[in-house]
């Protein structure tokens, strides 16, 4: 897991049949693989030293509160 910034919109696909759209100036803890792809074609950094919140879904959607 990582925590990033997306600069631009992103849309990550792990699976043909799967797409998370992702705002640019927002904030979120994705997989390794996402953030991966996202900062290689330039549209997020990595966020340095911020651990996830133990509540956050392990797939990289953000959980929801109740």
């Amino acid at each position: 897991m990582a925590r990033v910034k997306f600069t631009d919109d992103f849309d990550y696909r792990p699976t043909a049949n799967v797409t998370y759209a992702y705002l640019a100036n927002t904030e979120h803890t994705v997989k390794r693989e996402c953030a991966d792809q996202a900062i290689a074609v330039g549209k997020a950094h990595e966020i340095k030293g911020s651990a996830a919140p133990e509540s956050e879904a392990e797939d990289g959607d953000e959980a929801l509160s109740e």
